[in-house]
């Protein structure tokens, strides 16, 4: 008989991952298969039974080639002519947060569920982060 996973069965754990030195996608994919749960054994679908994860270091993340200059983010400012873009080089030393969140948001699902995912997603520029006592709990439990 196959076993169907409930919601009471899920139990949501704490992973921390270092982003220096890593490329922006390899990061990336590992990040999202966390948050979907893809890594545990009683993964499904139909369920949001992934992680939370903290990202670390995130101003540190690299990318490969010639992409620091030709990898443009765009925004528009919902007003006439408001198309604005920023390279990756730019967007990294202002706002380096948004550029991981950017690259998970884009590999998880795009519905309610992966909504849900991204706000377990927590990025840091610096290799500090206020969730220390969800890890610690987490190793005593």
């Amino acid at each position: 008989m196959t076993y169907s996973m409930k919601g009471s069965d899920i139990e949501h754990r704490w992973h921390v991952m270092d982003a220096s030195g890593k490329t922006l996608g390899r990061l990336a994919t590992e990040v999202a298969r966390l948050l979907q749960g893809k890594n545990k054994p009683m993964y499904s679908r139909h369920l949001d039974n992934g992680d939370f994860v903290i990202v670390i270091n995130a101003a540190k993340v690299c990318v490969t080639g010639k992409k620091s200059e030709q990898k443009i983010y765009y925004r528009h400012t919902q007003y006439p002519g408001g198309l604005r873009s920023t390279t990756f080089a730019k967007m990294i030393e202002t706002h380096p947060v948004r550029v991981v969140e950017h690259a998970v948001k884009g590999m998880l699902p795009h519905n309610r569920q992966g909504r849900a995912m991204a706000r377990r997603l927590k990025v840091y520029p610096e290799g500090a982060h206020p969730h220390q006592a969800q890890i610690k709990a987490e190793r005593e439990g």
